[in-house]
């Protein structure tokens, strides 16, 4: 695959979380997956393979929300097998308060699948939201 499948790759991706449908984002997800959430929060780490990701990041999170993840994509850029994209969350949690963090993913592709990702977000967000959940 090239630059610009890898890109168009994510914008389906990207496209499909705008409206809080995320089966097309697990599909482009490669089983040893590897995915670093930057910072000191309860989620923040690297997880490793696909099932960890979903399991231990992506499952404990979706608890949080009142409905699907979304995602609305401010720009989305690519280099060789990168894919640098920013995004803004548009999700409310179950108690009622918004959750609209912003995020930036540098995301690897090999192979049209997607092996790499390092999530940069608002890190103090997360945790006062884990904070106050308990």
């Amino acid at each position: 695959m090239n630059i610009h499948d890898n890109k168009q790759q994510m914008q389906q991706v990207l496209t499909a979380l705008a409206s809080g449908d995320f089966a097309p984002f697990r599909a482009c997800m490669a089983d040893d997956l590897v995915w670093t959430v930057t910072g000191t929060t309860p989620l923040s780490r690297t997880y490793v393979g696909k099932a960890d990701v979903l399991d231990h990041l992506l499952k404990p999170l979706a608890a949080l929300l009142d409905g699907p993840f979304r995602m609305v994509t401010d720009r989305v850029t690519a280099e060789g097998d990168v894919v640098v994209v920013e995004g803004r969350g548009q999700n409310r949690l179950r108690d009622g308060r918004p959750y609209e963090n912003t995020y930036c993913w540098v995301c690897r592709f090999e192979g049209g699948r997607l092996r790499e990702l390092t999530e940069y977000m608002d890190t103090d967000l997360v945790a006062r939201i884990f904070a106050a959940t308990g």
